[in-house]
């Protein structure tokens, strides 16, 4: 499907799939059907936010990013929600950094239209702002994970939020971008990524990753893959994916 969905239930991203008709017909006019490529900027720190995305594919990162350029990512969205959240806190500027990691197609909408949507008591900020409860919950499971899980779990976990959000089973990635995900030197990305392919979980060829044991993958990761996953699924009741 190319152009702005003609219904609510012909759209893809959850939050604006689960809006009644007549609010989702008055929105309308105010999106713009965007390609979002790999490795595209959205926002950047104290950048301004002149609009805010609705992913319908693809997969969005949000990046901590220190003085020497090291990276590591904490937060994820996809489909399932909306970059960036810090609008949601009436803020102009970001306060992270927002890469496409994976490509894909957003609806876009001007920060300021958002803002006023969000106006009074509609539907969509009920939505938006249950969502920002869910990627609150993601962001802090992060610091933990980073903090006490082993590479391989995390390794495990961040191929599983990913696969959640695209069609098929095939990510493209290269392992320096795995690394900066992971905020690990590219040698331990390429040590896991092999591991992993021995044990028939992925196969792992020029920048493209394809799943082919998910229950494996789903042993292998930490608790924070389920954690983060059922705080999705409680909050707007569904899982991401």
């Amino acid at each position: 499907m190319t152009g702005v969905p003609a219904t609510a239930s012909l759209c893809s991203n959850h939050i604006l799939a689960s809006l009644p008709e007549e609010e989702y017909q008055a929105l309308k006019p105010a999106l713009d059907y965007v390609p979002t490529p790999m490795h595209a900027v959205l926002f950047e720190r104290d950048g301004d936010i002149r609009y805010v995305y609705f992913p319908l594919s693809g997969c969005h990162s949000v990046l901590a990013i220190m003085l020497d350029g090291a990276a590591v990512e904490v937060g994820t969205i996809g489909n399932e929600g909306m970059s960036t959240v810090d609008v949601l806190t009436g803020s102009t500027t970001a306060v992270e950094t927002t890469v496409c990691q994976i490509p894909g197609y957003s609806l876009r909408m001007p920060a300021e239209k958002f803002k006023q949507a969000i106006e009074g008591n509609s539907e969509l900020k009920r939505l938006v702002y249950r969502f920002l409860q869910a990627y609150l919950s993601q962001v802090s499971q992060s610091v933990a994970c980073n903090r006490l899980h082993r590479t391989e779990e995390r390794f495990a976990r961040w191929i599983l939020l990913s696969h959640d959000r695209v069609q098929g089973d095939e990510l493209q990635l290269t392992q320096e971008y795995l690394a900066d995900m992971l905020g690990v030197h590219r040698p331990s990305v390429s040590l896991i990524a092999r591991r992993f392919q021995k044990a028939g979980l992925l196969d792992y060829h020029r920048g493209t990753v394809k799943i082919l044991d998910r229950a494996g993958l789903e042993k292998s990761a930490c608790e924070c893959y389920s954690v983060v996953r059922k705080q999705f699924a409680r909050a707007l009741g569904k899982p991401v994916g």
